[in-house]
């Protein structure tokens, strides 16, 4: 017998946190077939001598619902061992919704998760109204990774009660037919049910997404209506309720009673963040006492800053200011000409200074940096000192710094400024918490902002090779097996006889994230950020190889995760 796959002499970490052991793996049929020594060939055989082999790594929250349709494959994502992927997070999705209101999911999609409307209205085929159509659609794409996904709350809000979800407080008929949707939309296989309360969300017009715009008791509802299933995971992007003891206390026992009242798993993201240091803390008290209670609860988490990375070839902080509009509205080449001309500079520089008079700033928006905050990205060293420490330095002021650091790329340059987690200390306490998994990427959202589709591989260089604060064990079962086992993908997340064959192989001593660049290939021409890995060798899914070294050869084994 010849398996489809054989994998030899690598060093397999299953996925379980158990010590790490050398043996071969056989592939057949999509399935891991056999792991130990094996002798009969493979129609395809992959020498992985100094190179680990795992399970794939899954991300359990992505706004891919859109780039599906355009791009098979999943990228950033993909690049960086990522085979599996949780879609219509924060209750941003396209279903349930009609072809001709397809501008009501737009909108609560635009701007608060920065994706073209003109990207979309391009690159979309339309074929669905309810959930399950929507499901049936993506079920029929040609995928080069897995692809599970939620219904959104502002997307069923808005199909319900049409220009009334962006205003009103919803009827008890309206109410009722929501929880009729969702249990349709979980029964056919939605991974649960999303929705966000988060003042960050806005719409294109500085409105609040229709979620925003639910009373607590319809949120109750419709979870509890996802309880009834039996199954689902229900997703928040939760309040902002201050530092004041008695909100936050009054809005966790909010969050634990419903996950104990509905039975329905609950997640949520949580970063810390300078300006309260402690915030994050009792929420990740909050995990345990929920569990005590008798409720499930978990916090996705990263393995870095949540960073904004600036550049000329994207956006800068100035971009809309006087003078700097002028000069950012030309080709690259040209502003590049222009700005070597010193007196421009010092005006440009000048402006820069002035107080900020703009609109209001939500989210991962653009805002005047604090130069002690952002940090050059010539390589992907992530320890360095800040552009105000090397503008002292230097003796010149950090925007004249970022202008002559860019000029030295022409103008090919990243800066990286973090809205959170700025402390290593927390975001390393975060990722070791019982209750966390490491995630979080947004692949698919903020795609000319904000490039996290490397977390994996930044905590594979950084956490485990660079600082040795975490073993590479530990490291892998954080991104394949408790992402798995928490969002219900019991077939991945373990190299197991049996299990699904999604499985990658990395050399260890290599593996990390590129340079990101600036790309033009999203419909209409839209730019976007993007990233691929180093020392990655093979990437397989469902048992056929996807990539190797990085480059896509074609083959699409993805598949919808139904709940």
């Amino acid at each position: 017998m010849a398996y489809d796959i054989v994998i030899r002499d690598g060093m397999v970490i299953d996925g379980s946190g158990g010590a790490r052991y050398r043996a071969d793996v056989a592939i057949q049929d999509g399935q891991i077939a056999a792991i130990g020594r094996i002798n009969e060939k493979g129609k395809e055989t992959i020498d992985a001598e100094g190179h680990v082999v795992t399970p794939g790594f899954v991300d359990g929250h992505t706004h891919m619902d859109a780039q599906v349709f355009w791009d098979p494959i999943g990228s950033c994502s993909c690049y960086h061992g990522v085979t599996s992927v949780v879609m219509g997070n924060c209750g941003f999705t396209l279903a349930p919704c009609k072809q001709e209101d397809a501008d009501l999911v737009f909108r609560n999609l635009e701007r608060a998760e920065d994706l073209s409307r003109e990207a979309m209205l391009e690159g979309i085929e339309w074929s669905w109204e309810s959930f399950p159509e929507f499901l049936d659609a993506v079920d029929n794409l040609p995928k080069g990774i897995n692809y599970a996904g939620y219904i959104g709350h502002s997307a069923l809000r808005t199909y319900v009660m049409g220009e009334r979800a962006f205003t009103d407080e919803a009827t008890e008929d309206d109410v009722r037919g929501m929880q009729n949707i969702v249990k349709e939309a979980v029964n056919a296989g939605a991974i649960g049910f999303s929705t966000s309360r988060t003042f960050n969300h806005i719409t294109a017009d500085d409105r609040p997404v229709a979620s925003r715009l639910a009373n607590w008791e319809e949120v109750r509802a419709i979870v509890n209506a996802v309880g009834e299933t039996g199954k689902g995971v229900f997703e928040i992007a939760g309040e902002a309720p201050g530092r004041d003891p008695e909100r936050i206390r009054e809005y966790h026992e909010r969050l634990r009673d419903l996950a104990i009242e509905s039975g329905v798993t609950q997640t949520w993201g949580m970063f810390s963040v300078r300006v309260a240091p402690d915030f994050w803390r009792p929420y990740f008290d909050l995990l345990d006492e929920t569990a005590a209670a008798g409720g499930r609860m978990f916090a996705q988490v990263h393995s870095r800053g949540l960073n904004n990375l600036l550049s000329f070839e994207s956006n800068l902080p100035y971009d809309k200011w006087d003078l700097w509009r002028d000069i950012r509205e030309l080709p690259i080449e040209e502003q590049a000409a222009r700005l070597r001309d010193p007196d421009l500079r010092a005006k440009l520089v000048e402006i820069a200074n002035q107080e900020y008079t703009g609109p209001r700033i939500v989210g991962a928006e653009l805002r005047p940096p604090n130069w002690d905050l952002v940090f050059p990205m010539d390589d992907m060293q992530y320890d360095k000192p800040s552009m105000a420490q090397i503008a002292q330095e230097k003796g010149v002021d950090p925007i004249e710094l970022m202008i002559d650091m860019a000029l030295e790329k022409d103008l090919k340059m990243f800066f990286r400024t973090p809205i959170a987690n700025e402390n290593m200390d927390d975001v390393l306490e975060m990722m070791k918490h019982p209750r966390s998994v490491v995630t979080f990427s947004d692949s698919g959202a903020h795609v000319s902002q904000i490039m996290d589709s490397s977390l994996q591989t930044h905590l594979l260089s950084y956490w485990v090779r660079e600082k040795e604060a975490m073993t590479l064990e530990d490291a892998v079962r954080q991104i394949t097996y408790n992402t798995a086992t928490m969002w219900g993908m019991h077939d991945r997340g373990l190299l197991r006889e049996g299990m699904a064959a999604d499985v990658v192989v990395f050399d260890p001593d290599t593996v990390g994230p590129r340079m990101p660049e600036v790309v033009t290939d999203l419909p209409a021409g839209a730019k976007r950020l993007k990233q691929t890995a180093e020392g990655i060798r093979n990437t397989i899914v469902n048992g056929e190889v996807l990539l190797t070294n990085n480059e896509y050869n074609g083959a699409t084994p993805g598949r919808l995760l139904r709940s």
